[in-house]
């Protein structure tokens, strides 16, 4: 196998450097903020077996870019508000590159430096899918 001329964890550690990052417990705070949207990256998999944020808006990872940009067919109006945007995923490496991403094409977000496991461990509230019959 060829040697990795950058590795994940060294695109993670420069997305880092670069961004905004909120503390779980200014997150907590955030959740019921009507101008901050808490968007969860995670797989539906993920959320279904572990649960998210209340409140939080989901957009899988490999849709973001296309979500956020007001020329794609793919365009989700939730993106052209005025609000604060918070990533986030599992431990926040996703989101992470997922905001430097969104901050290159000149949109401004932050992302859960923790993720959603820190969430988990520091207490957040968590909802879960309804259930379907």
């Amino acid at each position: 196998m060829p040697k990795l001329k950058l590795s994940a964890a060294d695109m993670v550690a420069a997305a880092r450097a670069r961004i905004d990052e909120v503390e779980v417990e200014d997150a907590i705070a955030m959740v019921d903020d009507p101008d901050v949207v808490l968007v969860d990256l995670r797989d539906p998999r993920e959320r279904e077996r572990l649960g998210f944020i209340p409140g939080a808006f989901h957009c899988p990872r490999g849709m973001a870019e296309f979500w956020v940009d007001s020329d794609s067919p793919y365009h989700k109006a939730i993106f052209d508000e005025d609000k604060r945007f918070v990533f986030y995923c599992g431990s926040g490496g996703r989101s992470a590159l997922t905001v430097a991403t969104l901050q290159d094409m000149g949109f401004d977000a932050a992302h859960l430096k923790e993720g959603f496991s820190g969430w988990q461990k520091k207490g957040g509230p968590i909802a879960f899918p309804e259930k379907k019959d």
